[in-house]
């Protein structure tokens, strides 16, 4: 296929992401830590097409993106308290919440029964998830390349791969987002990222 990059700000620009998610496409866009590599939360072909792209192994888990933490009742199935205070204090922002998997979120998004979930703090990926509902996004690179900050360097990787990439110039962070595990008795950090512990400690003491 012809990788095709389309400006974010162009008319119609989301609107034709969105049509190709819908229908079973790969999208590539900013958000505010990375570009993220999206397919439609319940197209278990797409998000099957996502693994192939980066090379990843079906063992890890792709994480769900939302427009909204009052969507999270439709990927999590009773968070916890706690989770719920990181996700009022945090989101929109760079912080993942693994929580308990909704029966609707297709178990080939996750070898457990967990998901990851977060609420990116970027005016285009938010206005793509109202627009599609809550996606399966990972990073935008080959497993093990560069994470990626523009849409040249996911271009560079990606080319031919997927349908289209939304560029919205260059993501703010660079960092891969913060990920704690809220299914244990206590958090646990999983990845280091822009939200620290110290932070988290704060909201939930």
């Amino acid at each position: 296929m012809n990788t095709k990059i389309v400006k974010s700000d162009e008319v119609n620009a989301i609107t034709h992401a969105r049509d190709i998610l819908l229908n079973g496409g790969v999208v590539a866009f900013p958000t505010d830590t990375v570009y993220g590599l999206a397919a439609l939360v319940t197209n278990e072909e797409a998000v099957s097409r996502l693994y192939a792209i980066k090379g990843r192994q079906h063992t890890k888990a792709i994480a769900v993106l939302m427009s909204h933490m009052d969507k999270l009742d439709q990927v999590a199935l009773h968070p916890s308290k706690d989770a719920l205070k990181l996700a009022f204090d945090f989101w929109p922002g760079p912080l993942t919440l693994i929580v308990p998997r909704h029966p609707r979120i297709p178990g080939i998004l996750s070898p457990l029964p967990t998901i990851g979930v977060r609420v990116p703090n970027h005016a285009v990926a938010l206005e793509l998830l109202a627009e599609t509902g809550p996606l399966g996004v990972t990073s935008a690179n080959i497993t093990g390349g560069e994470n990626t900050t523009t849409a040249a360097e996911v271009l560079a990787q990606l080319n031919d791969r997927i349908h289209l990439i939304l560029d919205g110039g260059k993501s703010p962070g660079g960092i891969p987002s913060t990920v704690v595990d809220m299914t244990a008795e206590s958090p646990v950090i999983l990845r280091q990222g822009p939200i620290t512990e110290a932070q988290i400690q704060a909201t939930l003491a």
